[in-house]
């Protein structure tokens, strides 16, 4: 009966796991995610997803937005932004905090209240489908200052572009991405059913040849 309402409701791995224990039997799905054995299919998929980005930025994060893996186009086009960071380097590799916070990347990017405030929708969603791991990193962000009362609540966003992009600006150095987000098919690990590979890509011209030349 468990399983059912769990399959019924559509649960994520995480909340079917604790519906198991509540219901006194033992977790059916592990929850290492990218600790889990026998992970080395899926060590090299990421790692060729990761690769195949290249020159552009690419991460791997988890249920809880820590930056698990990053390709080298990433390291390459964010060291500026990154040297001048004032904060401690777990949040600095947090993909989350290190937007929200005001010594991270927040202080770069030219249109951060827009980015912001969609990316913040991002995190509702995660909440809104159980994640316990994005409701207590929600209370994290939201403490920061200088954020909108409204980004408490999940909003219906609206823009007018067709993607949401963000600028990032350091002296004469601008960069300009929008990103997708790719997820395993499948995983019977609940950590793992969390994690994303987020894929940038230039939205200009300027962007992608910045990225060409810093590749050389």
């Amino acid at each position: 009966m468990v399983q059912l309402l769990g399959s019924a409701l559509d649960l994520p791995l995480e909340e079917r796991n604790a519906l198991h224990v509540a219901a006194g039997f033992v977790p059916p799905y592990g929850d290492k995610g990218l600790a889990a054995d026998n992970l080395q299919p899926v060590q090299q998929a990421l790692d060729f997803i990761l690769r195949q980005q290249e020159p552009y930025p690419a991460i791997v994060i988890d249920g809880r937005w820590d930056v698990r893996m990053r390709n080298q186009g990433s390291a390459r086009l964010l060291k500026p932004f990154r040297d001048s960071y004032e904060m401690a380097a777990g949040l600095a590799d947090n993909a989350m905090h290190v937007v929200f916070h005001p010594k991270g990347l927040r202080q770069f990017i030219v249109n951060w209240d827009e980015f912001a405030g969609q990316l913040i929708q991002i995190l509702h969603r995660d909440v809104a489908q159980g994640s316990r791991a994005a409701a207590q990193l929600l209370g994290e962000i939201m403490a920061y200052p200088g954020l909108s009362a409204e980004w408490r609540l999940p909003r219906q966003a609206s823009a007018s572009a067709p993607v949401m992009t963000m600028h990032l600006a350091k002296g004469d150095f601008h960069l300009a991405f929008f990103s997708t987000f790719t997820t395993l098919a499948m995983p019977m690990d609940a950590a793992l059913q969390q994690i994303k590979i987020e894929c940038f890509f230039p939205a200009d011209d300027a962007t992608a040849e910045k990225a060409r030349q810093l590749a050389l």
